[in-house]
């Protein structure tokens, strides 16, 4: 499954080109101040996020992931397009790998930056994913 094909993040629009995804303000995501709303923000961080591992780890073979937990900072208001980039560190790859292999799930930390056409820095997020080898 492509994630720009998951029902919500259709209906927001969120769209992908190669290894980031990107959120155009359209005024259906508006806040009440007319800024793209914090958790438009959000869904495009999570989704880069669950996109970046499917990138990270190509050969895992079919599991079942859940978001366990996020930590956000909306650092500025944001009323351009959106560019979503995802990162980890080595050892937390190394570590996940170590796990997963071992008994079949583990959790991993993704980190996610959203940036507008300015390059500014708009929101700042750490996605803690829990994987579980699909037993079906």
């Amino acid at each position: 499954m492509t994630v720009t094909t998951i029902p919500f993040v259709e209906h927001l629009g969120i769209e992908q080109e190669k290894s980031s995804l990107y959120l155009t303000p359209s005024k259906k995501l508006e806040n009440h101040i007319g800024t793209l709303h914090a958790s438009a923000q959000f869904a495009l961080a999570e989704t880069q996020s669950g996109l970046f591992l499917q990138t990270e780890f190509p050969d895992i073979g079919e599991v079942i992931p859940l978001l366990r937990s996020s930590n956000v900072s909306y650092k500025a208001p944001a009323v351009t397009t959106l560019t979503a980039k995802a990162s980890m560190d080595e050892e937390v790859k190394s570590k996940f790998v170590e796990q997963f292999t071992k008994r079949g799930r583990a959790t991993i930390l993704v980190r996610v930056e959203i940036r507008d056409v300015n390059d500014v820095v708009t929101m700042v997020g750490e996605f803690k994913w829990f994987i579980q080898k699909n037993l079906r």
